[in-house]
């Protein structure tokens, strides 16, 4: 039997976490198996579903360079589909209209919490055989057997066992004319011959009413795979309501692509004490067993170890072209500083991501910002003007620019004025970059050059005259 497994977002929100997880685990199981996937859109949410959400999903896919061999597939082309099916359920007794309106629906309600019983549809409309009124409203309800129950195999959680009697027989198609969820999921599973499903736990309860559903079209019923949901730090369930994690935030925010698929895989699966896998070792090592029940937790500061890490192993040529792209995307002339091959020197092991390296990087090409109101009242005031003056005084006299002739004049400057280098290196750094943390400051001084140098001390001197 060939592995089908397929990603079947909603375009409800922007791809987070999680989302992208479930992508990852189905994509990787089927190309371990030499199997194929399918990406399908489920967009039968008319109201909340959005164009600009189906290209989010299409572009972070692609960025992430997980591939698929069919689709996308949008669930709203199929709606003839769906009813096709739904009018045989009809013909068959599988299913049957109901009639009952909101009110009616809402005092039944009202009762049964009254009475301390489970909420569910009573079945009024069941075996009512004289309600055939095509003037009134109606919805389609799926017609589920009584007294007996639905037991499926998680490759995770092992065997799961559902009362048919404790769900009610739900719609499978709205007044609208629309089918829901749940329904629309299995009839594409089943035309797209999909063999594994593998998807977040909340969809557990969704399980039985999918079988069901299969039970009554006489289709296969798949494999099921409910992985372990991600919370952040706090214990709150990632969801695509939370714009933090969108995925291509983090590709805006300089994360490498292949940090997000490491990091992502290990959130709830492992390989023994394996930290680190390419794209072939993840495609080659991937497995359903070695999948946790446990919930996983999102930890920034293990991306950002992860990301430090594959920025350190591209190569020059690779960094320097996506610091050139960081350029051109704010306007910035690299003829106005530094050299980006200097520059590579003394970042790339440095910043956990491109986008720290180019906020660091941006000190070369941009005056300083005097901005932050600490550092200011800390570094640029009447008592270190004189180290700036000083250092100043010092710098236009060296006749030979190299790392030596700094160090000889900060070594000169900590001997005149009897201070640390500490305090010379956090006045000169603040002075120059407008920063609390930058690369050693004789390597920023190097590289910015004499004249630039000059000129940033000047107007650092200016600051604390006329706003000191």
């Amino acid at each position: 039997m060939k592995i089908i497994t397929r990603f079947a977002p909603s375009p409800t929100g922007y791809l987070h976490i999680g989302n992208i997880r479930t992508a990852l685990y189905s994509w990787l199981f089927a190309r371990k198996n030499k199997g194929k996937f399918i990406l399908r859109i489920e967009n039968t949410d008319f109201k909340r579903s959005k164009t600009i959400f189906i290209k989010n999903i299409i572009d972070t896919l692609q960025w992430l360079n997980i591939d698929w061999d069919e689709g996308p597939y949008l669930q709203s082309e199929r709606i003839n589909r769906y009813n096709s099916i739904i009018s045989k359920m009809l013909h068959n007794k599988k299913a049957y209209k109901c009639y009952c309106s909101k009110q009616e629906l809402e005092k039944n309600k009202k009762k049964q919490i009254m009475h301390g019983e489970k909420i569910k549809y009573n079945g009024n409309c069941r075996n009512n055989k004289l309600i055939n009124n095509k003037k009134l409203p109606y919805t389609i309800r799926l017609r589920i057997p009584k007294n007996k129950h639905i037991t499926f195999i998680d490759t995770i959680r092992g065997k799961i066992k559902f009362n048919n009697n404790e769900l009610d027989d739900f719609i499978i198609q709205r007044t609208d004319g629309i089918p829901t969820y749940n329904f629309c999921v299995v009839i594409d599973d089943w035309d797209m011959k999909i063999t594994n499903i593998i998807r977040g736990e909340e969809h557990i309860n969704n399980t039985p009413k999918q079988i069901h559903i299969i039970n009554a079209i006489g289709a296969n019923i798949p494999i099921y795979t409910h992985v372990s949901i991600i919370t952040d730090k706090s214990g709150k369930k990632i969801s695509k309501r939370d714009n933090n994690f969108d995925i291509l935030k983090y590709k805006k925010n300089g994360y490498l692509a292949i940090t997000l698929l490491n990091y992502i895989l290990r959130l709830g699966w492992s390989y023994g004490n394996k930290e680190i896998f390419s794209q072939e070792e993840m495609k080659k090592l991937f497995n359903l067993k070695n999948l946790n029940k446990s919930s996983s937790i999102f930890d920034i500061n293990k991306l950002n170890w992860l990301n430090k890490h594959y920025l350190s192993k591209l190569s020059k040529d690779d960094m320097i072209n996506y610091l050139k792209k960081i350029c051109i995307t704010n306007n910035i002339n690299v003829n106005n500083g530094p050299k980006l091959k200097d520059l590579y020197k003394i970042f790339h092991k440095r910043c956990n991501s491109i986008n720290e390296i180019n906020n660091l990087f941006f000190i070369f090409y941009k005056n300083p910002d005097y901005k932050n109101i600490i550092l200011i009242k800390n570094y640029l005031n009447i008592k270190t003007k004189k180290i700036l003056k000083t250092f100043k005084k010092k710098l236009v006299n060296i006749n030979i620019w190299s790392i030596e002739s700094i160090n000889n004049v900060l070594k000169k400057i900590i001997f005149i004025l009897n201070i640390s280098l500490k305090e010379v290196a956090m006045t000169l750094r603040v002075a120059i970059t407008g920063l609390k943390n930058s690369p050693p400051i004789n390597y920023i001084i190097y590289l910015m050059g004499k004249k630039k140098i000059v000129f940033h001390i000047k107007n650092a001197i200016n600051f604390i005259k006329f706003n000191i």
